[in-house]
C-alpha cells in the first residue's frame, strides 16, 4: 500500500469517527456524551498543565512493564525452542500458569509489594511476558533441527546459530505477540492506575468521572487511546526495520 493511500486512509477513519460521535452527542444530547471538538477544545486547554504529567507516569510504567518482560521472555522463549529438554521441564509450569487471568492477581501483588511503582510494572509485566514466551518458543521449536548441522560442522557456537538462524525466525513470532499484548497491557495500565496513585491517565479518568468533569474524562481517555495507537505504531516500525528481509 502506498503512504498516501495510507494516510488518506487514516483521514477517512478519523473523520468518520469524529462523525459518529458527534452524531451520538446529538442524540443523546446530555452532558455524558459531549461533541468531539468541546473535548479537543479542552484537551488542548489542559494537555500542558494536567495531562502531560499523567501522560509521563502512564508511558514510563507501560514501557518500563513491556521492557522487562521482553528482557526476561525473549531469551527465555529461545532456550524453551532450542531445548527440548527444558521445554518439557518448563512447559508444565507455563500451561499452569498461563490461563490465571493476571488482572486477577492486582489484590495479591499490591499485598506483597504495595501499592508503588513496582506493582504496577509488575502487572504489565505478567501480562506481556507469558504472551513473548509462547510465541518465541513455538516460533524457534518449529525450525527444524537440520538448519543447525551446517553451522555446528563449520564450529558455529550457540550465539552464531542464535544471530543467523534464531532471531531471523522468531523475530516476525515477537512482534506479532507485542501487539497483541500490547492492547491488553494498556487495559491493565489503566486499571492499576486507579489504585494507590494519584499519577497516570487511569488516574485523571476516574479523577475527572467522580468530578463530573466529562469533558476532561472524555479528553484523558483520547490520550490513553492515542497512547496505545503510538506504541501499537512503533512495533510496526520495529518490526519493518528488524525483518526487512520478510520483504
Amino acid at each position: 500500500m502506498k503512504k498516501g493511500d495510507s494516510i488518506l486512509q487514516l483521514v477517512w477513519a478519523v473523520t468518520g469517527l469524529l462523525s459518529g460521535w458527534q452524531l451520538a452527542a446529538a442524540l443523546v444530547a446530555r452532558p455524558i456524551v459531549p461533541g468531539p471538538f468541546e473535548v479537543l477544545q479542552v484537551l488542548a486547554t489542559i494537555f500542558t498543565d494536567k495531562l502531560l504529567v499523567h501522560f509521563g507516569y502512564s508511558l514510563w510504567r507501560i514501557i518500563g512493564g513491556v521492557l522487562l518482560a521482553v528482557i526476561v521472555g525473549y531469551p527465555l522463549g529461545i532456550y524453551l525452542g532450542y531445548s527440548p529438554k527444558l521445554a518439557r521441564i518448563m512447559s508444565p509450569v507455563i500451561y499452569l500458569t498461563y490461563p490465571t487471568p493476571k488482572i486477577a492477581l492486582l489484590p495479591i501483588v499490591m499485598l506483597l509489594f504495595g501499592l508503588g511503582e513496582f506493582s504496577k510494572l509488575l502487572l504489565i509485566f505478567l501480562i506481556v511476558v507469558y504472551q513473548v514466551v509462547i510465541a518465541v518458543r513455538d516460533a524457534a521449536g518449529d525450525i527444524p533441527s537440520e538448519y543447525y548441522y551446517p553451522l555446528v560442522t563449520l564450529g558455529a557456537d550457540f550465539f552464531d546459530i542464535f544471530r543467523h538462524v534464531l532471531a531471523p525466525a522468531t523475530l516476525p513470532a515477537f512482534f506479532t505477540s507485542l501487539r497483541v499484548a500490547m492492547a491488553t497491557a494498556v487495559s491493565v495500565l489503566f486499571f492499576t492506575e486507579t489504585f494507590g496513585t494519584e499519577y497516570g491517565l487511569g488516574y485523571f479518568i476516574m479523577d475527572a468521572w467522580l468530578r463530573v468533569s466529562y469533558q476532561e474524562m472524555y479528553a484523558g481517555i483520547i490520550v490513553l487511546a492515542l497512547l496505545g495507537i503510538a506504541l501499537f505504531m512503533l512495533l510496526d516500525y520495529l518490526d519493518g526495520r528488524c525483518n526487512r528481509w520478510q520483504k
